[in-house]
């Protein structure tokens, strides 16, 4: 962190030379830097302030399931001109953040391998092609209605098409719900989202009012300046930045690479800032150059840091210049506003969502998941309003309105889940048509898949029970027989004819669950062979109290054959490594024997730990006094 820091602080004059530069050219007044601002002391106090800031109100905020990003906002509030007023340098602050956009869009372009695009193509462009074509039109359209000029309407509809990409994620990530139907969804409208927004930044310049299109010749002059920086570019780093990077790495400078990869976004970013084109294009173009090289996971590793802070700190400025007055003096318009863009994107979304065939309620799910504004949004509209293509009192309405819509999308979720589970029935379990199977497996997930497709290759045929709906319907489109059910429920393993079983496989994650069904399975059927899966030591003890034949830890044999391959590497020959792993497990199982009558002793099983580490030391040691 000190190290990142001391980066800023060396490049944080560059940087305000660079914006400033910007601005220049595109026309609009530069304010000259402050004399007391400039001073090492004060650009450290200033450092400690929004770290102090953000080091507060991102976590809270996190812990409060609102997201990073609204912490940032809140932070940059606390610190703004409407609450504390440590910090004056509301500008300076907003443009040198801007680098962190300019991060971000590197990020991305080097997530846009085009192998992973093509294979997701069908996911991504179609879907996301339609909620921003059609999210734009509708609130372009309220925005004529509402009296707005069309060009500024347009750009309001494209600005509030974007969703927040990083609150979405974090919420369907924390609920576990990326891998359902309304998740991958999501993450493919988002991903187009994040590509979209290139051209939108780009297309600001164009529309500032004044910016009349010359002579034919002169726009001839223009373009063609742009496409051939931007084709010279191309063609350059194709050929260029592998082998830069190649000759940067053989000098085994870990700070020289992080060097090359500022300078390579940094000057990407210039060289279409100075042909007139957004300097976002200039990284994401870069980005997309190094996504396919070896070098893109250390680029992205590298930047990462610098990305989060910067954005982090372009965040807090916009929370700094949030105009908290028009919560107060027009609330009704800002959250009939807010109410509004909610409602209107989620039904736009919801009905892309049944086009491409979501069934139940995920349509709805999907359409309240991105029904927010987003952080390119506040990018969005910031350059609009340095292009004097909306107005500046507009600009800061809107921040709020987006701001409340993010607020409320982690209650309005939830409102819905608590309305559908309500009103939804439970799914009836399937009806189980085989009749002779030796082999009932409870859970089919990566484990209970890996001992089907084992038995499978016998010829062995068996009953698989699984009750997450969700994992039922993405195994079955692979071809795989398996049924929706509860394996604790005693009239579905009836109805699977458990009876005629020879072996139950327990193979549940959840170790709560697995105790469940194991011991209904032994209540039940106590001749029947019960093979389980256990999470832990603690899982496999309560396993053992049931009589289960055979349990497994599910990490403990990966990693026994991990660390022969390990002792491998370090010299010991194949014999010795395995010896080594056959003196170690046959140690641990008996120590799990053994600690299994001091179970529920918490100062015994401390001490048998020791006593075993002792012991398998000097088994060891003896073994190796052999040789």
């Amino acid at each position: 962190m000190v190290n990142i820091l001391v980066s800023l602080m060396r490049v944080a004059q560059f940087s305000r030379s660079f914006v400033v530069a910007g601005y220049r050219r595109q026309g609009r007044p530069d304010e000259p830097p402050r004399g007391g601002q400039s001073s090492t002391m004060s650009l450290l106090t200033e450092i400690a302030v929004f770290l102090a800031a953000a080091v507060i109100a991102v976590p809270l905020f996190r812990r409060l399931g609102l997201g990073a990003i609204l912490g940032y906002l809140a932070a940059g509030v606390a610190i703004g001109p409407w609450a504390l007023g440590l910090s004056g340098d509301v500008e300076d602050v907003l443009h040198f953040g801007e680098i962190g956009v300019v991060f971000l869009l590197f990020i991305i372009g080097l997530e846009l391998q085009p192998a992973r695009l093509r294979a997701m193509r069908r996911t991504i462009f179609l879907p996301g092609a339609l909620q921003v074509i059609g999210t734009s039109a509708v609130l372009a359209f309220a925005g004529r209605l509402l009296g707005l000029h069309w060009t500024a309407a347009v750009v309001v509809g494209l600005a509030l098409s974007l969703s927040s990409t990083a609150f979405v994620l974090q919420m369907l990530a924390e609920r576990r719900t990326l891998k359902s139907a309304h998740g991958r969804a999501a993450f493919g409208i988002l991903l187009f989202q994040d590509i979209a927004v290139i051209p939108m930044i780009a297309l600001m310049p164009f529309l500032a009012p004044g910016n009349a299109p010359g002579s034919p010749t002169e726009m001839a002059l223009e373009t063609g300046k742009v496409v051939i920086a931007v084709a010279g570019f191309i063609f350059g780093g194709r050929i260029l930045l592998r082998h830069v990077f190649r000759i940067v790495a053989q000098a085994r400078q870990s700070e020289v690479f992080t060097a090359a990869a500022l300078l390579l976004v940094l000057g990407a970013a210039m060289l279409m800032d100075a042909v007139g084109v957004s300097m976002g294009l200039g990284a994401f173009i870069a980005g997309v150059l190094v996504a396919d090289s070896e070098y893109r996971h250390q680029l992205e590793a590298d930047i990462e840091p610098f990305k989060g802070l910067l954005l982090g700190l372009f965040f807090m400025a916009v929370g700094m210049r949030t105009n908290l007055g028009l919560l107060f003096s027009e609330p009704v318009t800002v959250f009939l506003l807010a109410a509004g863009l909610m409602v209107a994107k989620a039904a736009v979304i919801a009905g892309i969502g049944r086009l491409q065939r979501l069934r139940g309620a995920e349509a709805p799910r999907l359409g309240a998941n991105l029904a927010q504004g987003g952080e390119f949004a506040f990018v969005l509209m910031g350059a609009a309003a340095g292009h004097a293509v909306l107005p500046r009192p507009l600009v800061d309405l809107l921040t709020l309105v987006v701001t409340v819509s993010m607020a409320a999308t982690p209650a309005i979720t939830a409102l819905l889940e608590r309305l559908l589970a309500r009103s939804a029935e439970p799914p009836a379990f399937d009806e189980v048509e085989e009749r002779d199977h030796e082999v009932i497996i409870a859970g089919f997930g990566r484990f209970g898949q890996v001992v089907a497709r084992l038995l499978a290759s016998r010829r062995i045929r068996f009953t698989a029970l699984e009750a997450n709906p969700t994992q039922v319907d993405f195994v079955r489109q692979y071809g795989n027989r398996i049924y929706y059910g509860d394996a604790s429920n005693f009239e579905l393993l009836r109805s699977a004819h458990i009876e005629r079983a020879r072996v139950f496989v327990l193979a549940v994650d959840d170790m709560e669950t697995s105790m469940k069904i194991a011991r209904v399975v032994r209540r039940h059927f106590p001749d029947l062979k019960l093979y389980a899966r256990a999470r832990n030591r603690h899982h496999a003890h309560r396993l053992m109290d049931l009589g289960c034949t055979a349990i497994v830890r599910e990490t403990f044999l990966s990693s026994l054959w991990l660390g022969g391959e390990v002792l491998k590497g370090l010299g010991l020959d194949s014999e010795g490594a395995e010896e080594a792993k056959d003196l170690f497990r046959g140690h641990d199982e008996k120590t799990l024997a053994r600690q299994y009558a001091i179970r529920n002793d918490r100062e015994a099983l401390i001490q048998s730990h020791l006593e075993a580490a002792r012991e398998l030391r000097e088994l060891f040691e003896a073994d190796a006094g052999k040789d």
